[in-house]
């Protein structure tokens, strides 16, 4: 059995998110496309997505306007596959980390943790458990 990608999706946060998707189908030709945004969700967020084939290897993303992060320095961010995020997010303190946002739902795409790197680098861990 050989091993699956690590990463499994990466968003980049926006402050102006039609600019920002001007700027990215005009460079990258091709087109982009809005995301429902899961009701669990307790922040207000918007998502235009890269085109997906989730039958297909790799990872694939999309542009995120959320109150409370702003673009720029630190705005792509890179979700990590797993069976269930929780068993992560109990590992990431331990290991030096922090934690920004603990296990949530997602709806019917799951689960995600959001945490701090020992070098102060956020990144994901997505679960569909």
């Amino acid at each position: 059995m050989k091993p699956e990608n690590p990463v499994v999706w990466f968003e980049i946060y926006v402050n102006d998110i039609k600019r920002a998707q001007k700027f990215y189908q005009e460079v990258l030709d091709l087109q982009l496309s809005e995301l429902p945004t899961p009701e669990d969700l307790d922040e207000e967020m918007q998502m235009l997505a890269f085109p997906m084939d989730m039958e297909k290897d790799g990872a694939s993303g999309a542009l995120v306007k959320m109150e409370g992060i702003e673009a720029g320095g630190n705005a792509t961010l890179v979700y990590f596959r797993s069976k269930n995020c929780a068993i992560e997010e109990n590992r990431i303190e331990k290991a030096g980390g922090k934690i920004l946002k603990s296990k949530q739902s997602l709806g019917q795409y799951g689960y995600m943790i959001l945490a701090l790197d020992t070098e102060g680098n956020m990144f994901g861990v997505h679960s569909l458990k």
